[in-house]
């Protein structure tokens, strides 16, 4: 296993989930009113609903996949479905997910580029990060043919156990088990831990707020002066 490798897939993932953590938990604390999505819904709502909808609800399916696919091992899966079989529901579902959150996403982006009002409200952050989840997006559609050349599961289960050795602190079994894999999922991994650094410092962070404190909050008293 060479040390470039291990760096990337062995070291990178513990860097990045630092930067998360700690970065998420100091932007909260000292920064929270910038915790939050930066509506541009004011700004101009036309097509927004539709592109927000197809994207999120592509990309919410997209990570809940990925979560379950990586996660849970080979032992309990094979009493419901087999590797090959279980390959194959990846890449019908994510291509077609994938496809939602694509379309979804281009609009987004279309919108914020093109929409002067929009665009003119609109941070290095807000566009930068908008790019870095399209090619992510894309990346991961790209495995879809390349999964289809070796539809035995075997480059599944690398990734799965790469995933399942990073969460288990085992540095050195996960870079060798994502070493033979080819290069279309090595991006896709790195970019994907990428979005992790990238992720305190963005929008991204709304994802993780859930503003469950206003059930339980008081009414607001709004009274006209005079």
């Amino acid at each position: 296993m060479s040390n470039f490798n291990f760096l990337l897939f062995g070291v990178y993932p513990y860097i990045a989930l630092a930067v998360f953590v700690i970065g998420s938990w100091a932007r909260f604390d000292l920064s929270q009113y910038t915790w939050k999505a930066h509506s541009s819904q004011l700004m101009h709502d036309k097509g927004l609903r539709l592109a927000s909808n197809l994207f999120h609800i592509g990309i919410l399916f997209i990570l809940a996949g990925h979560f379950v696919g990586l996660l849970i091992p080979e032992a309990i899966y094979h009493h419901v479905i087999s590797t090959s079989n279980k390959q194959l529901l990846a890449m019908v579902s994510g291509g077609f997910f994938g496809i939602l959150c694509l379309i979804g996403l281009l609009m987004l982006i279309h919108r914020r580029m093109t929409n002067p009002r929009v665009r003119a409200q609109s941070s290095f952050s807000d566009i930068m990060i908008l790019w870095v989840l399209l090619a992510q997006l894309l990346l991961g559609l790209a495995t879809i043919p390349a999964s289809a050349g070796h539809m035995d599961g075997s480059v599944m289960v690398l990734l799965a156990n790469w995933a399942q050795y990073t969460v288990t602190f085992q540095p050195f079994l996960a870079a060798a088990s994502i070493e033979p894999v080819s290069l279309v999922y090595k991006l896709h991994v790195f970019l994907g831990l990428t979005l992790f650094v990238l992720f305190p410092f963005t929008r991204l962070v709304h994802i993780i707020s859930a503003p469950v404190w206003y059930l339980g909050r008081r009414y607001q008293i709004v009274r006209q002066r005079g």
